[in-house]
């Protein structure tokens, strides 16, 4: 046992006391309880310090999480919204679909009453390819020679007049319509029995415009008039629908209209067309209408 001086021990005093005191007071705060909860003192110091950490890493780790949960979210929205993006896509095509039955089932009961209302066997066709150039303003259709189609029948559609069947095979026909540069036919400005505005139907090259030539300067003639097949070309018969009257240029009595017809035709969206099983009576040779025309010398 190692023994102390006294001095030794008078420098000791003061830290021994010391220590005591701390001891004694930490029983004291340890054994110290709140007058109105009846709670330890040293337990509420003990959760005010931890309150000073566990509130900063509470706050940390909900941000973390609201993070992570914002991005799943995330990614589930968008997949909800993919998911609703092809549905809508899917509605549009079916509306789409409806609509193009709608329209064709108009289209093919305007070709149903248009049979009904002919004076000529009808034989309905269907567009497979087209050329609009103005130099070869045609289209091709579904019918050819096995269906009786020949060249030059009229082919017409609920609005009117088309055009006329230049080329035939065994299945399709070539129809060339009536605003190609080349084409012309007899047509007259209203009804044949209540007009004698007579003239030809020529196309300009343009889709939308017709041309009617040789209208008498004399006789009145007002935009907004219908005009009809004449029948005198050979090829169409009389009271075809061609068009409406959008332009005059009057002329006088030396020179003639010059009028611009708007077809009847719907002529650039058309898809379905009726061929007119239609063969124009042979004419008699000129020569052989004269009354002193003796038929048998050209036997």
């Amino acid at each position: 046992m190692v023994e102390r001086s006294q001095t030794e021990v008078w420098r000791l005093a003061p830290w021994l006391m010391i220590v005591l005191l701390l001891l004694n007071f930490v029983l004291m705060a340890f054994e110290a309880r709140e007058i109105t909860t009846g709670q330890r003192v040293i337990r509420s110091w003990t959760q005010t310090a931890a309150d000073f950490v566990q509130s900063p890493v509470t706050s940390i780790t909900a941000g973390v999480s609201n993070y992570f949960e914002s991005i799943s979210n995330l990614r589930s929205a968008q997949s909800e919204n993919d998911v609703l993006k092809q549905r809508v896509q899917e509605l549009e095509v079916e509306l789409k679909q409806k609509q193009e039955l709608a329209s064709e089932n108009t289209r093919l009961q305007s070709m149903l009453n248009l049979k009904e209302q002919s004076k000529y066997p009808i034989l309905t066709a269907r567009i497979i390819g087209r050329d609009p150039s103005p130099w070869f303003d045609s289209s091709i259709v579904n019918r050819g020679s096995l269906d009786g189609i020949a060249l030059n029948m009229p082919v017409v559609d609920d609005g009117g007049l088309v055009g006329r069947v230049t080329a035939v095979s065994p299945l399709t026909c070539q129809v060339d319509l009536v605003t190609r540069n080349k084409s012309g036919l007899g047509a007259v400005i209203g009804q044949i029995s209540e007009s004698n505005a007579l003239g030809v139907i020529s196309g300009t090259g343009k889709g939308d415009l017709l041309e009617m030539r040789y209208v008498p300067g004399t006789i009145d003639v007002q935009v907004g008039q219908p005009v009809f097949t004449s029948g005198q070309d050979g090829i169409y018969p009389a009271g075809l629908k061609v068009g409406e009257i959008v332009n005059v240029v009057s002329g006088s009595a030396t020179t003639p209209h010059q009028i611009l017809v708007r077809p009847a035709s719907r002529l650039s969206s058309m898809r379905e067309v009726g061929i007119l099983l239609y063969k124009p009576e042979e004419r008699i040779p000129f020569d052989l209408k004269l009354p002193n025309s003796n038929k048998d010398t050209k036997k």
